[in-house]
């Protein structure tokens, strides 16, 4: 494989004539945030434009978004945004993109620009969409762009294939291979052999579980297992999923008429998601199933099923709050929790943290790894050496997913017969070039992360963060002092406030003294004039050494020194 993974690349050269160019702003390395940019005679189509969610390390942050930088200053050369499906971590970016020009065109299924149209109404954005399915082809400038049906978790799911003078670029998105789909639309496995036969010059694969070895289990099979639950429960059941995964509502639906148990979505986002899907037809509700979810309490415990948002362990989804007893739902014994979801790289903390607190009051919590109640959406890897054995790429540029998912597709890749060479390792702003028929990094971009942080976007910053972390793990102490502005005597402190150290103020007392000499010192220093800040660093340097020393503490310090 050619990794350049770990290396430091330059800016790229200029696009040369008769080439396309690939520049990855998210996807690559993170479960999330998935975004490309293909270039070619001065024009860009933009594949995805997704969120990545938080973690632990980020707090107080909403959303991440990808680094539009590159693209900020050419907007009207974006052809169109071309959508896979209506996954967050693939449209959830969108908006903050169209704030930026509004009337760049948005290509997707039926269902994903319902999804995202509702979405922008929130933003108070009105998109130019145009609604493609497979098997259609439509041009957006240079681009040739075929759209092929794949089975994912959400309806409606598309490949794309772009044709242009320089090459051919095959997107999966994100897919499996069920056979046997929910809603009978399996993944267009002759399309990808009719294209592997004209010539597939870069294969970008779904890699989320390229280390999963043989094929994803069957959607099917969940059902079932549903069932066997719903029937043996005596209270209410509390189901956590996607708002965006209409398959396993579906399931629900069906378990609860079935045990004749009435359905409330609970959540905002589910309850916009579902109701789209069901008007459109993707989602079919049982009569006299669904209830208003103001309306559980008329309904005993035993005859109740809620659907809510969480499976991730979100903060403030529903489930975390029903965890936290700070949502009108609670739960308790006897009640049923199922956790209707995998496992998101990085979430496994918080997820947990939401099981334990779910479990202490009571409830049986019933997830993947106890019980078959959620199955994956993403090829296996027997499901990617099938793939590749039909395409047959040239290239080969894994994406979608952390490095290890990206090198274990790789390699699957080269077991083949894909050249070592030609399979590409690459990393969110690296840049690609394709020419005949040879796909290559030949650089780098700047490309960070942007972080949503209530309603500012991209103004926070890896200090503010690490500020964010000390607070929460180390504390905070602020220190105060009055000085003559002529003489520079001191008047009044040290004032020394703790937050968050584990200690009394009193424990202080006898930092202050030493704080006062050490002011005294400089003070008899500044000959010409009072520099407060040379103050404020000389009691920031010497609370900290003691602070450090005898508490083995490295809270956050802020002195303050005022001139009267």
């Amino acid at each position: 494989m050619t990794s350049t993974l770990s290396h430091r690349l330059n800016q790229p050269p200029k696009l040369r004539r008769d080439t396309l160019r690939v520049t990855p702003l998210g996807g690559l390395g993170d479960v999330g945030r998935n975004m490309a940019v293909l270039e070619f005679e001065g024009r860009l189509l933009v594949i995805d434009c997704g969120v990545l969610f938080p973690e632990d390390a980020q707090p107080g942050v909403d959303l991440i978004l990808p680094d539009f930088e590159q693209i900020s200053d050419r907007l009207d050369d974006i052809a169109a945004i071309v959508l896979t499906h209506g996954h967050e971590d693939h449209i959830g970016a969108v908006p903050y993109l169209l704030r930026m020009k509004p009337d760049i065109p948005l290509i997707g299924s039926q269902l994903t620009l319902a999804f995202i149209e509702a979405k922008l109404k929130e933003h108070r954005i009105k998109p130019y969409t145009l609604a493609v399915k497979e098997g259609q082809t439509e041009s957006f400038g240079p681009f040739e762009c075929e759209f092929i049906a794949v089975n994912h978790s959400i309806p409606d799911a598309l490949a794309v294939h772009v044709s242009t003078p320089a090459g051919t670029v095959l997107h999966t998105g994100d897919f499996k291979m069920d056979q046997l789909p929910l809603d009978g639309r399996i993944t267009d496995l002759r399309a990808f052999a009719r294209l592997g036969e004209k010539g597939v010059d870069l294969f970008m694969t779904d890699s989320t579980n390229a280390e999963v070895p043989g094929f994803t289990v069957g959607e099917r099979e969940i059902g079932p297992v549903l069932h066997s639950i719903f029937a043996r429960a005596e209270q209410k059941i509390v189901v956590a999923s996607f708002a965006s995964h209409v398959h396993r509502v579906q399931q629900v639906l069906d378990a609860a008429a079935a045990h004749h148990r009435k359905v409330a979505f609970v959540g905002r986002s589910m309850v916009r998601n579902m109701t789209i899907a069901a008007e459109m037809g993707y989602l079919e509700v049982p009569p006299d199933t669904l209830v208003d979810v103001r309306k559980i309490d008329d309904l005993p415990d035993d005859r109740m099923v809620l659907m809510c948002t969480g499976s991730q362990g979100e903060p403030m989804a529903a489930l975390s709050r029903i965890a936290n007893r700070d949502h009108r739902v609670s739960v308790g014994e006897g009640d049923v929790v199922i956790m209707a979801s995998s496992l998101i790289p990085g979430n496994e903390h918080a997820v947990f943290r939401v099981v334990n607190g779910l479990m202490a009051l009571g409830a049986e919590v019933v997830h993947k790894g106890n019980a078959k109640v959620h199955t994956s959406g993403h090829a296996s890897a027997g499901e990617l050496l099938y793939c590749y054995n039909i395409v047959q790429p040239k290239n080969v540029m894994p994406v979608h997913g952390e490095v290890r998912h990206l090198i274990a597709n790789g390699r699957i890749a080269e077991d083949t017969g894909v050249p070592r060479e030609r399979v590409i390792l690459a990393k969110d702003g690296h840049v690609v070039d394709l020419k005949d028929g040879v796909a290559e990094v030949v650089g780098e971009v700047p490309n960070g992360y942007v972080y949503v942080d209530g309603s500012s976007v991209g103004e926070i910053s890896e200090a503010d963060l690490k500020d964010r972390r000390i607070l929460g793990d180390e504390g905070f102490i602020s220190v105060f002092a009055v000085v003559n502005s002529e003489s520079g005597a001191l008047i009044a402190g040290p004032e020394i406030h703790a937050r968050g150290v584990a200690e009394d103020d009193v424990v202080f007392d006898k930092i202050r003294p030493d704080i006062v000499k050490a002011l005294e010192h400089a003070v008899a220093d500044q000959t010409d004039r009072r520099d407060t800040h040379q103050l404020q660093q000389v009691m920031r340097r010497v609370i900290g050494r003691y602070v450090s020393q005898r508490l083995r503490r490295r809270p956050m310090i802020i002195p303050v020194v005022v001139e009267s």
